[in-house]
């Protein structure tokens, strides 16, 4: 449904920018026709840029150092570009490019469920399921649809994709979640039922055991300023401190956060303030300098994941 609506999206600007260009070259109006396409083929620019002004207003963070205006400038040039790539190209006409990897021999490997965030479908992975397809490591990536659902309707989802993935590989599967998704993959486990066997999980919640460890990338775990404008239902679920989000941390086990990684940065225009990206006793980590999107691109992250799904008995 989401790729359906961003093409709608994307042919009726580019229908708007060449009425525009129809109109005003012929009158030999360059800058005018130039600056309107601009405006046009760009109308998220200003929105991020308000974001990144509203992220270093609002910074009142002990826990993560305060990010540079130069840091946010470089930020914000990122995710203009980034966004156009993302909601212009790869969700809308690139969603099925990457097919999930099982293969017949992936018993006994370590495999990994893909879990994107809000307004996002799974192609946001999709240079990642290039890189993990030729390392060899099984994945699957969901969909989580309805796009404006409650969080909590994706457990179905996420519970399906775990399912086929210890059943492909005979072990638990590592998961990683950008933004609303760790939100969802928490939703998840606070629902799941104990896995009927399959891999051992010594000293752990039989829940918990159900994953090789959660690894989350901006992920809203305690709300974000930015959703007070929200008007969904699962933004308005996203709130700072907000009623979902605390009730969810109360159905929680304060151990479980040991068995998570939280990247977060303090360029993140969507999730902010930084310390919200941050779990108590998880393994946080500041990547300076990275926004929303930016983050999944980043190389250590990247690196860090594959890392686990490759080590000896990870």
């Amino acid at each position: 449904m989401l790729a359906r609506l961003q093409r709608a999206m994307v042919f009726t600007l580019l229908a708007l920018a060449a009425a525009w260009n129809a109109w005003w070259l012929p009158q030999e109006r360059w800058l005018l026709a130039l600056a309107g396409s601009l405006l046009i083929a760009l109308p998220h620019a200003p929105v991020l840029a308000l974001e990144f002004l509203l992220l270093r207003r609002v910074h009142r963070d002990g826990e993560v150092p305060r990010a540079s205006g130069r840091a946010l400038f470089a930020a914000w040039r990122h995710e203009v570009v980034a966004d156009v790539v993302v909601f212009g190209w790869r969700q809308p006409f690139r969603s099925r490019a990457e097919a999930d990897h099982l293969p017949a021999d992936a018993q006994g490997r370590r495999a990994v469920l893909l879990v994107h965030g809000f307004i996002c479908n799974r192609a946001a992975w999709n240079p990642w399921m290039r890189r993990l397809r030729a390392a060899g490591c099984p994945f699957v990536a969901v969909d989580l649809e309805p796009v404006f659902a409650p969080i909590e309707s994706y457990v179905p989802i996420i519970e399906a994709a775990v399912q086929r993935l210890t059943r492909a590989t005979g072990r638990r599967p590592l998961v990683v979640a950008h933004s609303m998704g760790g939100l969802a993959v928490r939703a998840w486990l606070a629902g799941a039922a104990p896995a009927p066997g399959g891999e051992a999980g010594a000293a752990m919640d039989p829940v918990d055991a159900r994953t090789a460890g959660v690894v989350t990338i901006g992920s809203p775990h305690h709300g974000t300023w930015l959703a007070r404008f929200g008007t969904t239902v699962n933004t308005r679920q996203m709130r700072l401190g907000g009623d979902w989000v605390e009730a969810l941390r109360r159905r929680e086990p304060a151990a479980r956060y040991r068995r998570f990684t939280c990247w977060h940065s303090h360029c993140d225009n969507v999730v902010f303030p930084a310390s919200t990206s941050r779990l108590p006793g998880a393994d946080n980590r500041h990547v300076p300098g990275m926004a929303h999107l930016q983050m999944l691109s980043h190389p250590a992250v990247f690196a860090d994941v594959l890392r686990r799904l490759q080590a000896p008995g990870g």
